[in-house]
């Protein structure tokens, strides 16, 4: 009797279900086109024979993690294996630095499919990582959903055409949010010098590996990350002067900037609205010890409204800065029209003359529009509040300070006597 309540409210459910439109979707449907798309690229060049991976090789315990990660993609996203050094044996470099073939297609897994793919993999030819990266950003397509690439490898590029550095900061300029994280399975210092420059041109991470449980955590968290909804930098490009500048809204926007470059934006800030923006500028390649960036507020008639900077030495992956400019409310009917406010990014960046100059540095610029405070004179400044404000917060901390040295003082003399 039991089992066949249970049968009939099933049945009940699928046909409710069906009736409003919403039974469950089958697998072959697969995630939308729009939904987050992820290439693992492998590195199968003959140095992955190397038995230093608890106690396998670096090809098996590659392969391994592959299976487990294969397992664990969210059904939201869409996976692809690239391969370099897989199929030639040979000594010809101009071939072998061609070496690089896609395995599995980016799109719905199918699981055994794609295991048995990797399966087949056994170490044989050359590392051309930049060739290689290239082919992966043609693998993801151009559509709106997030790309992200994965490099696994156990060496630097032995090609040296093309610099994978650069093709790196080739991609990222491109403008279609590629972000690349790589996986380093051997530990020497050049090694870790590329896949770090590799992954900070595109905001990327590195990660040195030792272990084959690292390894398939390592990636099973980056494609994770991939499915979590982000909002997507917009791209645009700033002009060199305001009255040329495009304009731009709320939200997260990303352009490139040459060192020691002006670039200017516009803004619409309506009358009871405060604009709150920070610019972000990276240095994806080597740097001059001494450097600065600096966001600046204009009026349309040229005045400078605000401005935030800072500078440092040494180094950096990024330097931020930022500001904040409320506008007050509308007096009256004829006083509702939009400020337009000129944002001018500058950064005081330098490099050695070896080091490339195109393209240009990646910056990001966060704009926000929210309520203006009701008095924008007391407006707190960054980090501080307003002068008597901090002033009575030291008065009250040097007064507390004071009486516990003083208790303290007191005590230690009590006991002095007392002995």
């Amino acid at each position: 009797m039991i089992i066949t309540r249970r049968l009939a409210a099933g049945a009940c459910a699928l046909l409710a279900a069906l009736a409003v439109g919403i039974a469950p979707a089958s697998a072959a449907d697969g995630p939308s086109k729009d939904s987050p798309k992820v290439e693992l690229v492998l590195d199968v060049s003959g140095s992955m024979r190397a038995r230093d991976v608890d106690g396998q090789s670096r090809m098996a315990a590659a392969q391994q993690a592959f299976n487990e990660v294969i397992d664990a993609v969210p059904g939201g996203v869409r996976l692809g294996i690239r391969t370099l050094g897989a199929n030639y044996p040979g000594d010809d470099k101009e071939i072998g630095c061609r070496d690089s073939k896609q395995l599995y297609p980016v799109g719905p897994v199918d699981r055994t499919e794609a295991k048995a793919a990797v399966a087949t993999l056994r170490p044989t030819g050359w590392t051309p990582i930049g060739y290689a990266l290239r082919g992966a950003d043609q693998d993801l397509g151009t559509d709106k959903g997030t790309r992200r690439i994965v490099l696994i490898t156990d060496g630097e590029d032995s090609c040296g055409q093309p610099d994978p550095c650069d093709v790196a900061r080739e991609l990222a300029a491109k403008g279609t949010h590629l972000t690349i994280d790589t996986l380093g399975l051997a530990h020497d210092d050049k090694t870790r010098e590329q896949l770090t420059c590799i992954a900070e041109a595109t905001g990327g991470t590195f990660t040195s590996v030792q272990h084959t449980d690292q390894l398939s955590g390592k990636i099973k968290q980056i494609v994770r990350r991939a499915d979590t909804p982000v909002e997507t930098p917009k791209p645009v490009e700033g002009a060199a002067e305001c009255a040329k500048a495009p304009e731009v809204g709320a939200g997260i926007w990303t352009d490139r900037e040459t060192f020691s470059d002006h670039r200017w934006y516009r803004v619409k800030v309506k009358p009871g609205q405060e604009l709150r923006t920070s610019v972000s500028v990276g240095a994806d390649r080597a740097v001059d010890r001494d450097y600065g960036v600096l966001v600046r507020a204009v009026g349309e008639n040229g005045q400078e409204l605000v401005r935030g900077s800072d500078a440092g030495s040494g180094r950096t992956d990024v330097m931020s800065s930022g500001l904040r400019y409320p506008v007050a409310k509308a007096k009256d009917k004829n006083d509702k029209e939009a400020r337009t406010v000129c944002l001018e990014v500058f950064n005081s960046f330098s490099a050695p003359p070896s080091v490339k100059r195109d393209p240009g540095l990646p910056l990001e610029l966060a704009v926000d529009l929210v309520k203006s405070p009701d008095n924008p004179s007391d407006l707190a400044a960054f980090g501080l509040g307003r002068g008597w404000v901090l002033l009575a917060v030291l008065a009250v901390t040097g007064l507390l300070a004071g009486l516990v040295w003083g208790w303290l003082s007191r005590w230690r003399v009590a006991v002095w006597r007392a002995n």
